[in-house]
């Protein structure tokens, strides 16, 4: 057989190699893509820098952390000043279609307490949006609050008990009360009283980080 090959065959064995290449580099590319992952929060005012630029508060800095760090994490803020557990349980699904993550950190419950709503409910939707973040198979991460004790001992007890119910029974990482290290200096407070500062929201996210960051390997 003759080594000269038509020009026809070489013309076709470079499409050819051509299209093998372009495919490589899709696949790399999807390969790539594959590697990132969403951290959805869902919070009240607590998590959404309230009376503070965005970039100050602890998710922002959660944020600015991972990708200092280079870890394949995307971090979407999904809390609402003002939420309740009722807001997001109504939200939740929405957002977990639009983001797909594989993590979702819980904050909420503080505005329910602060209002005097019924635990059965609050509890009713944690469990509901615990569920739905499962279901969509995404990891949890319950973040526990504490209140005042404006509505009797028995309803704060169970308040504070509700977290820990709902993070026994579902097998979920709890940090147990977000507010911990700010919660005994007021100075770390804005003039409400109830909103940390931008000075203390470094120190929040170092609370959050100390139970987050074996989720993220």
């Amino acid at each position: 057989m003759s080594r000269n090959h038509p020009q026809g065959f070489v013309k076709t064995l470079r499409t050819l190699s051509a299209a093998l290449i372009l495919m490589l580099i899709y696949v790399g590319s999807v390969g790539a893509g594959d590697k990132s992952h969403s951290l959805l929060v869902m919070g009240d005012s607590l998590s959404a820098a309230y009376g503070l630029k965005v970039e100050q508060g602890w998710v922002s800095l959660l944020a600015r952390k991972l990708e200092q760090e280079k870890r394949t994490w995307r971090v979407v803020n999904a809390s609402i000043s003002g939420e309740t557990t009722a807001g997001g349980a109504s939200r939740i699904e929405g957002e977990l279609k639009q983001h797909r993550p594989q993590l979702v950190i819980i904050e909420l419950g503080a505005n329910d307490g602060l209002r005097g709503l019924p635990l059965d409910v609050a509890k009713a939707n944690l469990e509901q949006m615990i569920l739905a973040s499962k279901a969509a198979g995404a990891r949890v991460l319950l973040v526990g609050m504490r209140i005042p004790p404006n509505y009797g001992p028995d309803y704060t007890e169970a308040f504070q008990a509700m977290y820990a119910e709902l993070a026994a029974r579902h097998q979920l990482p709890l940090l147990k009360f977000l507010m911990a290290p700010i919660a005994a200096d007021r100075n770390n407070y804005l003039d409400d009283n109830l909103h940390p500062s931008a000075a203390a929201q470094p120190i929040l996210l170092a609370h959050v980080w100390g139970t987050l960051a074996p989720l993220l390997r």
